[in-house]
This record gives structure tokens, C-alpha cells and sequence, in this order.
């Protein structure tokens, strides 16, 4: 992977930044309790399956006391349709209890009271810091480590590596939204499976090589190819 130099990184997040200014979460919440709660359902899910299970949560639950209030089996029966469903309620009753006990029900503004909460590790803690609290993290999910790897961002082989490589390589006057716009490129064009370099905002800035061609571009130049090797054994003649 060939490093990204400061002018290339600069130029990638400007171009992010002049396509979605003001980008944010797709998880659907109205407060810092309800984004909790949503982030934690979201490991190994999809940001759409969980808003369809708060659609109907959130009306009947959406404070600590209230999800206690359900009872496990009550909050399961909203959740199930979520992949690990039975081990994210329990650690979503755990959290409702602590937070209750030792925060008067509010979601801290500290991260090692985040990560003391069940369910919470250091991503769902990054998203609550920049999300709620306005700090500059980077919760770096499947997503972000696959582009930063890919383009040449940041290169590391953990998380936290990864984590830490961002937080050196992101100009600071966009740290606030990276992490957004790193997520949404990686889910919508820099796909695991095959990145669509052809239609990539930033495809001039990232070191990723060689590029993808875009499908019908390759079918084309196939068939070109196989029908150029059928002339040339006296296969085809020509029209």
C-alpha cells in the first residue's frame, strides 16, 4: 500500500466535504439515549435494520427507566429481528441500569464511563463523543479500516491501529466529519468486494491500484479481446 502525502489526503477530504458538508449518522435518534442504544444494536447490523426495530422502540421506551420498565422479554420483542439480539438486550438493560445508578440516567460525557457501560466498547464510545459531544474521533467500523487501508490513509492490520494512523493523517480541519465520510464512502462506493473505482469521488486521490473498470467497460473490452482472438485463428470472418 503506497502512504497517501498530506496533499492528496487534504484534497481527498475536500472533495468529501464539497459533496455532503454536514454529514451525519444514519442511525435515526432524537437524543444521546436513543443513540446509544442504537449503536449498540448496530454491531454486525445494518443501520437499516436497526431503525426499522427503534421505529418501533423508541415510542414505546426510548429512556433508561422506560426500557426497564419492559422487562427483557418485552425488549427483546422489539429487537429480534437484529442480528445477537438476545445479547444485545441484556446489555442494554445492563446499561440502562448503570446509567441509572450512577449517571442519573444521562449518557456521560466521559469515555471511560462509556466503556463501562455493557455493550460499549471503544467504537460505540467514539461515536458518542463526536456525535453527541462534538469531539473530533474516529470510530473506525469494517468500513473505515477497509478505506483507509485501500486508499492509503492510514494502513494497519488492527483497529486501533488504524484508529490512531486517522487520527495523525486527517488534516485537523476536518477531523470532526472524517469518520462519517469515511463510512458512508466505504458503504456505498469502496465496497468490500469490489470497490467501484470508476465512479469514486476521490478515485484521483487514492493510492489504491489498479483501479476497478466499471462492468459494462469490461464486458466491452472482453469481447473485443475474444473476438480479436477468433480473427486472428480464421474463426470470424469479418462483415
Amino acid at each position: 500500500m503506497k502512504v497517501m502525502i498530506l496533499a492528496k489526503r487534504r484534497a481527498l477530504f475536500e472533495i468529501l466535504r464539497s459533496i455532503d458538508p454536514e454529514p451525519k449518522t444514519e442511525l435515526i435518534y432524537k437524543t444521546p439515549f436513543e443513540l446509544l442504544v442504537a449503536v449498540i444494536l448496530s454491531a454486525q447490523a445494518t443501520d437499516k435494520g436497526v431503525n426499522l426495530a427503534t421505529a418501533k422502540l423508541f415510542p414505546n421506551a426510548h429512556t433508561p427507566q422506560a426500557i426497564l420498565d419492559l422487562g427483557l422479554p418485552g425488549l427483546k420483542s422489539f429487537i429480534k429481528t437484529i442480528g445477537l439480539y438476545n445479547a444485545k438486550a441484556e446489555n442494554i438493560m445492563g446499561m440502562c441500569r448503570r446509567l441509572l445508578d450512577l449517571h442519573g440516567g444521562e449518557v456521560p460525557h466521559d469515555r471511560a464511563a462509556l466503556e463501562a457501560l455493557p455493550g460499549v466498547g471503544r467504537k460505540t464510545a467514539n461515536v458518542i463523543l463526536n456525535c453527541v459531544f462534538g469531539e473530533p474521533t474516529m470510530a473506525v467500523d469494517t468500513h473505515i479500516f477497509r478505506v483507509a487501508n485501500r486508499t492509503g490513509l492510514a494502513g494497519g492490520k488492527t483497529v486501533h491501529s488504524v484508529e490512531q494512523g486517522l487520527l495523525a493523517a486527517v488534516p485537523p480541519e476536518f477531523a470532526m466529519h472524517a469518520h462519517h465520510w469515511l463510512i458512508l464512502l466505504g458503504r456505498y462506493t469502496c465496497k468490500a468486494r469490489r470497490p467501484e473505482c470508476w465512479r469514486c469521488p476521490v478515485r484521483t486521490a487514492c493510492s489504491y491500484r489498479p483501479k476497478e473498470q466499471e462492468p459494462s467497460a469490461v464486458s466491452a473490452k472482453s469481447t473485443r479481446l475474444a473476438v480479436g482472438r477468433a480473427l486472428s485463428r480464421g474463426r470470424v470472418r469479418p462483415a
